[in-house]
């Protein structure tokens, strides 16, 4: 070959790196575009199994590695990668959905699916109906011959309510519904939802897995091969692919997860038996606490809480003065999500995301990071002292 000029060397070079390197971390791949090796290879390759490198956005050997680890943690035996824990149940909903199917989600589920089901009901001719999260076996009485999907989450990221997963799943089973479960809040360390009869388990890895609130990411773990290919389908035609940096970001978590879940999960109980004790909280609700709502499902089928649980104030404070005890916080960050070594609060108006909410107060959702509960418990008790008469 004749002598390249610059500008070809610049996007063609003769190097190889000498064989034999190995580390502990796994080789980010950067991959728009696979080079095949001759024409029998491209037309070959089948990127549905996985047994072969077709496009980027169909997986490098960096994200096949993460899906691996993370099906492999959860119990599952296939995993496909979203951008986000929402874009993982769009592709969970877009795959197995179709214009006169309906759908039922639980009244305390993450509010984005919950705008989500609106969208699918208003734009799709998808019905999406609600369900009281308590209501285990009795969610017979509302399967119709339509119903293919009932999603779970347990418990609710927010009101905290824990279902009856085997009742839930029995029940949808007898009638050939399939059961999805956001599993976001135990990262698949402290809850198995397959071994409790779930068929599709949803996490969003921006939580626990990358554990530095610094990454957008999220999986769908399935055991069943036919509902893997329906919604890795939908992972296909919705474009739904991530950065080997931010999956190399998620693994880089993995090793540590289990560690920081158990050391948010220590903490976050004491914060939380320390605020049952004051008198401006009406209530915790934490689903290792007995007072909370499904806790006895809790206590038979989770092996840990993690760092998130909320508490009700006193109804004799206003918004204003609950805004005002949130405004005089100094080591929780304002915003959503957790998992992340830095404590969070977000207040809720349930009223906007729940039709049948009879708690009175105001709502306020705590992340326990990974401070010293000591100097957290300060923080909150000199907010507390903000509120006012």
């Amino acid at each position: 070959m004749p002598k390249k000029s610059l500008q070809t060397t610049l996007v063609h070079t003769d190097y190889t790196p000498p064989t034999g390197f190995d580390a502990y971390p796994p080789a980010i791949h950067h991959a728009s575009t696979v080079l095949f090796k001759d024409m029998a290879d491209l037309r070959s390759g089948q990127w549905k199994d996985k047994s072969a490198y077709t496009y980027g956005l169909h997986g490098t050997p960096t994200t096949f590695t993460l899906e691996a680890r993370l099906a492999e943690i959860e119990g599952g035996s296939h995993c496909l990668l979203a951008p986000s824990g929402l874009a993982a149940i769009s592709m969970v909903d877009f795959g197995l959905l179709k214009s006169g199917d309906d759908v039922l989600l639980p009244d305390n589920v993450y509010n984005p699916n919950r705008e989500l089901g609106r969208w699918l009901s208003n734009d799709f001719g998808i019905s999406a109906r609600y369900y009281d999260p308590l209501v285990g076996a009795g969610i017979a009485e509302l399967i119709q011959p339509n119903t293919k999907l009932i999603w779970t989450e347990a418990p609710g990221s927010v009101s905290m309510e824990v279902p009856d997963l085997p009742a839930i799943c029995a029940a949808a089973h007898a009638r050939g519904v399939l059961v999805a479960l956001d599993n976001t809040w135990s990262a698949g360390i402290a809850l198995r939802g397959f071994d409790l009869g779930v068929d599709i388990v949803m996490t969003a890895l921006t939580k626990y897995q990358s554990g530095g609130s610094d990454v957008l990411m999220g999986a769908v773990v399935t055991r069943d091969k036919a509902i893997n290919d329906r919604i890795a389908m939908a992972h296909m035609r919705l474009g739904m692919g991530v950065s080997a940096d931010d999956a190399y970001l998620v693994m880089r978590g993995l090793p540590t997860m289990k560690l920081r879940f158990e050391a948010h999960d220590a903490s976050a109980r004491k914060v939380a038996a320390w605020l049952q004790a004051r008198p401006e909280i009406r209530r915790v609700l934490h689903p290792a606490f007995p007072d909370c709502p499904g806790h006895e499902h809790w206590r038979r089928d989770f092996t840990g809480a993690g760092g998130l649980f909320s508490v009700i104030f006193d109804a004799r404070y206003t918004e204003a003065q609950t805004d005002r005890f949130v405004d005089a916080l100094e080591l929780f960050g304002l915003g959503y999500s957790w998992g992340g070594a830095n404590s969070l609060v977000v207040p809720y108006r349930m009223g906007t995301i729940r039709r049948d909410w009879q708690e009175q107060g105001t709502l306020v959702r705590f992340n326990i990071g990974l401070e010293d509960t000591s100097d957290l418990i300060a923080d909150i008790e000199q907010a507390l002292g903000k509120l006012g008469a």
